[in-house]
């Protein structure tokens, strides 16, 4: 018995040794970030697990770390994580932030903690929960205090996933993000303070830090005495000045340098110069730096999830579905020229041989499959609700898809219809009709209506949320119709609303015969078989404007205006044996059309060196 005990105790003892020699000290000195007291030098690759498909989260963070990365950093997604109020899904899929962070862990790397609330990050209204919009007069971050107790719920929950993975607690988190840019937005100090504050009251023990465009004024808006200055981005002695002048007494990195950039709809893909970021990171890299790179991989805006941005009150410019981001990782995972650009230089400073590059991700081609039509949004249309005049989306409670308006003419019954305002692209209907499109960005909201022998004319307005604003002071972004609807000056009234769908949709599609050729908004199916699976891209190519899923995965927006007409799917979203594809497309109005696999984002070959 004695002998069990003490082999009992020898067992605990060592278990409380080994914890307690992976439990480390990060701290913030004058000049230098210190590990267990040492300086060290975050060399971190930014990624967000929650546009990666869980499978291959561990094949990425390898790929960041043979790259030269000894950290990952990480984007959290507030509306991915309670996507209704108290609904958190912190365990399905890739919503599982804490076993992405113990796979960085378990890889080698060290983790910097990017929690928000606010992102940015081109993603859906910059990571606010879209619910937070059904409130008429809310305000964001500041110190509303509707907005501050929602976040301060979101703190609460997410500190319970953290905290456990600081690298003082034994985990990987090195440093966490108050906010994000919030100096580039507004000046309530008091706000990031706030902020600052509940973390610390929930457990988090770790050094903070604030991220910021390196001037005067956003620094000072946006930083916090206490904590290390992120600079986004940091490249020159001149920006690093900037930093001191505002704290000389906590270290200054380059929070976010840009390796690539953003697309949004009706641009080209952006391509920036690899010699400038070779020549920035190797400043930073020479002189002693730490840097993180804004993303190493961008990976895919699935579903709705894309963000937008808005310069002036009607300028709109959409993402689009693809993250690519240029970056030096490309959105399947494939090393790029960039990154063995990245690879050597980052090898030249490093005190260790860096690992073998993984192998790549296989990638297929499929061949053309018929797309037939199938069915209709106008078929089975959900109960709707009924209203005085046209509300947003998010007074329904829907926050992205598609939500149809309809009315009777009564009085004008032709003439001019002004849409006030359209969030973000709408078709407008007469009688069954279409008559045109609306599309938000320039503030061209005027159709004409023509002439009509109906006596009360029905007009309908299909609405296709593009996704809400994530930057800057147009952030408050409802979609649908956000004010009213003119017919040459008078304002119509009474109206039925349709929630159609978000995820999926909200209603049964069923199979019909035969296409409306007035009246687009069509379903289109198609099936193929696969002896085996690797990622692919569909090709839309033939199709006008639309979302598509496969076999059910909601792979995200197409629009024929480009750049983008390739969208990405993951092996682990097809299957051996048969495969359903099904699109809705806002425009065509042909009856049959064809998609294909085909192996990139762009062009006929497989990017890499």
């Amino acid at each position: 018995m004695r002998f069990i005990f003490l082999f009992t105790l020898a067992v605990f003892l060592a278990a409380c040794s080994l914890q307690a020699q992976d439990r480390h000290h990060f701290s913030l000195g004058k000049h230098d970030f210190l590990l267990d007291g040492k300086p060290f030098r975050i060399i971190s690759g930014e990624m967000h697990p929650a546009r990666i498909p869980r499978e291959y989260w561990r094949h990425r963070i390898r790929m960041a770390k043979a790259m030269g990365c000894n950290t990952i950093a990480v984007y959290v997604f507030w509306n991915y994580l309670e996507e209704s109020p108290g609904r958190w899904d912190f365990r399905s899929g890739n919503h599982d932030i804490a076993a992405f962070i113990r796979l960085c862990q378990a890889e080698g790397m060290w983790v910097l903690l990017r929690p928000g609330p606010y992102v940015c990050a081109e993603w859906d209204w910059g990571g606010l929960p879209t619910w937070l919009l059904k409130i008429p007069d809310i305000k964001v971050r500041c110190m509303d205090p509707r907005y501050m107790d929602a976040v301060g719920r979101y703190v609460a929950r997410l500190s319970q996933e953290i905290v456990p993975l600081q690298c003082d607690h034994g985990g990987p988190i090195l440093m966490v993000q108050v906010e994000n840019e919030y100096g580039s937005y507004g000046n309530d100090r008091r706000y990031v303070a706030a902020l600052h504050r509940l973390w610390q009251q929930h457990g988090v023990t770790l050094p903070f830090y604030t991220a910021d465009g390196p001037t005067a004024f956003m620094l000072e808006a946006g930083s916090l005495d206490s904590c290390a200055i992120g600079l986004d981005s940091g490249g020159s002695d001149a920006d690093f000045e900037q930093a001191s002048r505002r704290n000389p007494n906590v270290p200054a990195f380059s929070s976010e340098t840009y390796p690539g950039w953003l697309t949004h709809w009706k641009e080209g893909w952006q391509h920036p110069d690899t010699a400038d970021l070779l020549k920035e990171v190797g400043y930073l890299l020479s002189h002693g730096r730490s840097f993180n790179l804004y993303v190493v991989h961008g990976g895919t805006n699935f579903g709705f999830t894309a963000g937008a941005n808005a310069f002036s009150p009607t300028q709109y410019q959409p993402d689009v579905t693809s993250y690519d981001y240029d970056a030096p990782i490309n959105e399947q995972g494939r090393a790029t020229p960039k990154y063995y650009a990245l690879r050597r230089l980052i090898g030249k400073y490093v005190d260790h041989p860096l690992p073998p590059v993984p192998e790549p991700v296989p990638v297929m081609e499929i061949p053309p499959i018929k797309m037939a039509f199938f069915s209709s949004l106008w078929d089975e249309l959900p109960k709707p609700k009924r209203t005085v005049m046209p509300l947003p989306m998010e007074a329904f409670g829907q926050s992205s898809g598609l939500i149809l308006y309809r009315t009777k003419l009564i009085g004008h019954k032709s003439g001019k219809l002004t849409i006030t305002e359209p969030h973000d692209f709408a078709l407008v209907y007469l009688n069954g009709r279409l008559i045109d499109t609306v599309y938000r960005d320039g503030g061209h909201w005027t159709v004409t209506l023509p002439e009509t022998e109906v006596k009360e004319p029905v007009l309908d307005i299909l609405v296709e949320a593009m996704g809400h604003i994530n930057f800057a002071q147009y952030m408050i972004d409802r979609k649908g119709i956000t004010d009213r609807v003119t017919l040459d000056g008078m304002t119509l009234m009474n109206w039925e609303t349709y929630d159609l769908f978000e995820k999926g949709w909200g209603y049964t599609v069923y199979p019909r015969f035969g296409i409306d050729s007035l009246r687009p908004g069509n379903f289109f199916m198609g099936m193929f078989r696969l002896d085996s699976t690797a990622d692919t891209y569909i090709d839309m190519s033939q199709f006008r404007k639309g979302i598509v899923w496969v076999n059910g995965h909601n792979l995200g927006r197409y629009w024929n205006v480009g750049p983008q007409l390739r969208l990405y799917c993951p092996a682990s979203w097809l299957k051996k044996g048969e495969n359903e594809v099904l699109v809705v497309d806002l425009l065509k109005t042909d009856s049959v059309a064809y998609i294909r696999g085909v192996r990139t984002l762009e062009g006929d070959g497989l990017p890499g060196g």
